[in-house]
């Protein structure tokens, strides 16, 4: 069994808690609250902002050319393709682009913003590789899922389908190969990968939940 399909056995009752989540459920046959989709897409555009600068963090600890650039390029793409993607879902909820930069990170983005900087300033590239991969594989997976549930087209369908589009498949695919190939080189790493693979599957059901229940700071 590939290392990354262990991870993810591992994780069965995480991802079955996402795809039952109600966020997940509501958006899906498009009755979510639209000041929850709202708080989504204000929370996943400061995370995004990090995510990539976990990728090209990544890149430059990368030690071969085609890891490197793989890497740098799904920063690239995620600031240059996703964060379009998120702008536009901000202007259907009403938001301009200084509204979003203006955003304060809840109390669950900054606790996974700052777990995933962590990985990338003081873990192997073995434990980024684990650590960044559930949220592909998670947006993924869920997508999936939504679409099987989903009747009609809808306000969220442009969110289903973005995750589910064979560009979406390309980069979680070389996702789960990096995985895997990180195992392989360093097998000694695997319990910090497996580690990491868990606390950022348990942020990204946060994400969720923070989203739904549509959360700020209590003070």
């Amino acid at each position: 069994m590939a290392f990354s399909d262990d991870l993810l056995d591992d994780a069965a009752p995480i991802w079955d808690a996402q795809k039952e989540h109600p966020f997940v459920r509501e958006l899906a046959d498009g009755s979510l609250d639209p000041d929850a989709f709202r708080r989504w897409v204000e929370q996943d555009y400061r995370y995004l902002l990090d995510y990539a600068r976990v990728f090209a963090m990544a890149g430059v600890r990368a030690r071969d050319e085609a890891t490197m650039t793989h890497l740098l390029g799904i920063a690239h793409t995620t600031l240059d393709h996703e964060m379009d993607l998120h702008r536009e879902f901000a202007a259907d909820c009403g938001l301009t682009p200084a509204d979003l930069e203006a955003v304060e990170k809840t109390p669950t983005c900054v606790a996974y913003t700052n777990y995933l900087l962590r990985i990338a300033h003081e873990g192997s590239l073995a434990e980024i590789s684990a650590a960044i991969y559930p949220c592909g594989q998670g947006y993924l997976d869920v997508a999936d899922h939504m679409a099987e549930l989903a009747t009609e087209d809808h306000r969220y369908t442009p969110f289903i389908e973005k995750y589910t589009s064979d560009d979406f498949r390309e980069v979680v695919g070389w996702m789960r190969e990096f995985v895997d190939r990180c195992a392989e080189a360093s097998p000694g790493e695997r319990d910090a990968m497996r580690a990491a693979f868990t606390r950022s599957a348990r942020l990204e059901a946060a994400f969720w939940e923070m989203a739904y229940t549509q959360e700020s700071w209590p003070v």
